[in-house]
């Protein structure tokens, strides 16, 4: 071309090499695993119990702690209540919040009734800054919210971008590691639910909590998906009300408060979470539509396995939901991922397209594909779950594989049908 179409300079290409390799730096410090310390580290309590147990015992010094959920679920509620918590105990936690002034955090603890000494603010959107407050404060916790809106000032693009999270959450981590300071960042999620920002992001971090919850309804669940300092997918359940959240100690009951059964169409389900068993009422309805394609409505509950369990019904227990709509919901917005949900799914199902009311029922156990009803795990913690709270009927696999569909029903009060022979001819 004669010119470089970028700046039109018609100067001639000069070869640029490799840099030159620096000098080799020092040799990492190795040592033998049997001399490597072993201490437990020492938690500190948060002040709520729930979190504490999802945590597991409280927080670590150095952790590094990513929030995710959906908007306006609670997380920045959660972790102001858990900063007033520490700071009622004795410590001082720094909230950095880029999002919100120092006035309104101050106006949602007031509405909250949360006591605001011991707990600093800071209204700055420059991590270096924030870097720099928590090394002179030296708190006992310090909440970056969010990790979306917080951005490194070498750095280019606009906060959010993948290169401003990764490098933000690093410089924020690298501080946690080198001081102590367990560090709490709020994170953003997507329209598919994921945490917003690079993946890179949840590797980066000691632990990843997750809340969830219908925001039309009271409950919220704080899940682990990651945890480095004890064992995860542990859950801790809260309830959102004008005083924030209140924790819910005793979920079963409180999920299934009122119910009696004697309706068709309604099962308790002893569900497993974090081996923590929590009853849920899973509730079903069929109604006869008469159009090709009836509706499949499920919330609370994978929909697949719901098509799943409606054929097996009808493959081998022989009932027929074709031209009917089909309802399926948990009860209180909890999501239920447990394959034991199959059992009470197919049982409300055929309670309601009976019509026959069940008394006070519990099942468990995952519906194979032939018919077959599997025993799933915990069994011994689902069965004292539902006897603590007095259910009168409790289904549940005898074995694995070794109990069927037809008679898991039959136990249940619900006769299967007989397909009827067609007649001889003569």
């Amino acid at each position: 071309m004669g010119f470089c179409p970028g700046c039109g300079s018609d100067a001639a290409l000069v070869e640029v090499g490799p840099a030159p390799r620096a000098a080799a730096s020092r040799a990492a410090r190795v040592m033998p695993l049997a001399e490597a310390g072993r201490d437990e580290p020492a938690r500190r309590p948060t002040g709520l119990a729930e979190v504490d147990r999802v945590l597991g015992g409280g927080l670590v010094p150095g952790a590094t702690v990513l929030v995710g959920g959906e908007p306006g679920v609670g997380k920045s509620t959660l972790l102001l209540q858990v900063a007033a918590g520490l700071a009622a105990s004795g410590g001082r936690a720094l909230l950095a919040s880029a999002e919100e002034s120092p006035g309104q955090v101050a106006l949602r603890a007031s509405r909250l009734g949360l006591s605001q000494a011991g707990v600093l603010l800071a209204s700055e959107r420059d991590v270096d800054a924030i870097v720099a407050a928590a090394d002179q404060v030296r708190p006992d916790l310090l909440v970056v919210d969010s990790v979306q809106t917080v951005a490194a000032a070498e750095v280019g693009g606009a906060p959010g971008g993948v290169a401003q999270v990764r490098e933000a959450a690093a410089r924020l981590v690298h501080f946690s590691k080198e001081t102590g300071v367990p560090v709490a960042l709020v994170g953003h999620v997507t329209k598919d639910g994921a945490i917003a920002g690079p993946r890179l992001l949840e590797h980066m971090v000691d632990v990843v909590l997750y809340l969830e919850g219908d925001v039309e309804r009271g409950l919220r669940v704080l899940r682990s998906l990651k945890n480095r300092f004890g064992a995860t997918h542990q859950v801790g359940l809260f309830e959102m009300g004008d005083g924030g959240l209140k924790e819910v100690p005793d979920p079963s009951g409180w999920l299934v408060v009122g119910w009696r059964g004697g309706v068709p169409g309604s099962v308790v389900f002893p569900a497993v979470v974090g081996r923590r068993p929590l009853l849920v009422e899973v509730q079903a309805l069929v109604s006869k539509d008469g159009v090709a394609q009836p509706r499949r409505s499920v919330r609370g509950l994978e929909l697949a396995r719901v098509h799943q369990v409606l054929a097996v019904l009808e493959r081998h227990a022989h009932f027929s939901f074709a031209a009917r709509d089909v309802y399926v919901s948990v009860v209180g917005g909890l999501q239920v991922r447990d394959p034991g949900a199959d059992l009470p799914v197919a049982i409300a199902l055929v309670s309601s397209l009976l019509g026959e009311p069940l008394p006070a029922t519990a099942a468990w156990g995952e519906v194979g594909l032939t018919g077959e009803v599997r025993a799933v795990a915990y069994g011994e913690r689902r069965a004292a779950e539902v006897a603590r709270l007095g259910v009168e009927v409790a289904v549940g696999p005898t074995g694995n594989g070794q109990d069927r569909i037809d008679r898991a029903l039959a136990r249940a009060g619900l006769h299967p049908r007989v397909p009827e022979r067609p007649s001889r001819r003569a």
